[in-house]
């Protein structure tokens, strides 16, 4: 069932040949997945008429015009890009091919620049605030997440924290203590409490979301380069806003050094400061989106193999699907590893922000902690 989705999604990325054949187009498969759209497609069939159509759950397309103000209507309407609609038009192989005789080579480039998007007609500069698939998984992220953590606190609540945990509660609450005990106190010390809501959301937000991108069809969410400069974004401002005078003191005027090495400090501090969230955001990144193009092209071997010989498709499958389940299995575990990174890096960086002057705040926070135990025995 896994792969029975990329398989139907493949199937569905063809492209026709001079003599009628049609063969697999790699680079439509991968990067139509792990690409944005405006409706979640989920497979192609082939009809009584021979012909393949789409099976996709259409998504509310919300634009701006100069001239016409807000439209809203749903994807369906532009057909997959053969249609316009309200004078829209998304933007297709098709669509540019139609008009590449019609164009300039320069509006030409402009027009493939836009591929993937909706346009006016018209050539009106529009601002698209649409629901595209990758806004509606961070949605269903963020329904999902309430949905948990909603329930596991009216746990708390109804039976107190002083009673055995069950249900939910015995998957969340390890989790919690985990991040606790290995992410914010290890880093922040004694202030660890303060930033335990940014941590844990952060956590269960970009694992969730690392998830649902494994499932077929899904979203690449975290795999968009877009949505980790947004999370670590956030990191980075409040890592800005939480910095004491101490940090702020390292920065500018590092102490003990001579007046030429302090500017060369000062530049490369500047420099590091900005490179943390540059750091975030590229390995979250980078990580999730390699891991789709490695199962996508992974399960594409099988159709190449097929389309020079059928015999070689499928005794290649069995290895192809072996190596993709493996892969898949992979990805369980980067999927949650990539999510204790981003946390831990994120604590680490705040952790040295807000470190007091003159002492170490990595050993006083577990000092405090290690007291703490003692206390209780």
């Amino acid at each position: 069932m896994i792969f029975s989705g990329f398989a139907a999604f493949a199937e569905g990325h063809t492209a026709t040949e001079e003599h009628g054949k049609e063969k697999l187009d790699i680079k439509e498969i991968i990067f139509g997945h792990i690409g944005d759209q405006y409706d979640w497609h989920v497979l192609d069939y082939t009809g009584s008429d021979g012909q393949k159509h789409p099976v996709s759950m259409p998504l509310p397309v919300i634009v701006y015009h100069p001239e016409k103000g807000i439209s809203a209507f749903m994807s369906s309407k532009l057909e997959h890009g053969h249609a316009a609609y309200e004078g829209y038009q998304l933007v297709t192989d098709d669509y540019i091919k139609h008009h590449a005789a019609h164009v300039s080579a320069e509006e030409l480039k402009a027009l493939e620049a836009q591929k993937g998007k909706i346009i006016a007609v018209d050539g009106a500069a529009i601002k698209d605030f649409s629901i595209t698939k990758n806004v509606f998984s961070m949605f269903l992220s963020i329904a999902i997440l309430l949905l948990i953590m909603l329930s596991v606190a009216k746990s708390y609540k109804k039976k107190g924290a002083m009673q055995a945990p069950s249900g939910l509660q015995n998957a969340i609450e390890p989790l919690i203590i985990f991040v606790r005990d290995e992410v914010a106190r290890p880093n922040l010390g004694s202030k660890y409490m303060r930033f335990m809501p940014l941590l844990l959301t952060v956590f269960f937000f970009i694992w969730v979301n690392n998830l649902l991108g494994l499932i077929p069809s899904g979203a690449n969410f975290t795999g968009n380069i877009a949505v980790t400069a947004a999370l670590a974004l956030v990191s980075f401002i409040v890592i800005l806003f939480s910095a004491n005078k101490h940090f702020w003191g390292h920065l500018f005027n590092p102490p003990g050094v001579p007046f030429p090495a302090n500017i060369l400090l000062t530049i490369i501090e500047i420099i590091s400061l900005f490179i943390k969230p540059i750091a975030l955001t590229i390995r979250l990144f980078a990580n999730i989106l390699a891991g789709h193009i490695i199962i996508l092209s992974v399960v594409s071997m099988i159709f190449i193999f097929g389309a020079m010989n059928e015999a070689a498709g499928w005794g290649f499958a069995p290895i192809s699907i072996a190596f993709s389940i493996f892969m898949f299995c992979l990805e369980l575990l980067v999927a949650a590893i990539q999510a204790f990174i981003f946390t831990n890096l994120t604590a680490v960086f705040i952790g040295q922000a807000v470190e007091e002057h003159g002492h170490d705040a990595h050993h006083d926070g577990i000092d405090h902690a290690h007291h703490e135990n003692e206390l209780v025995l």
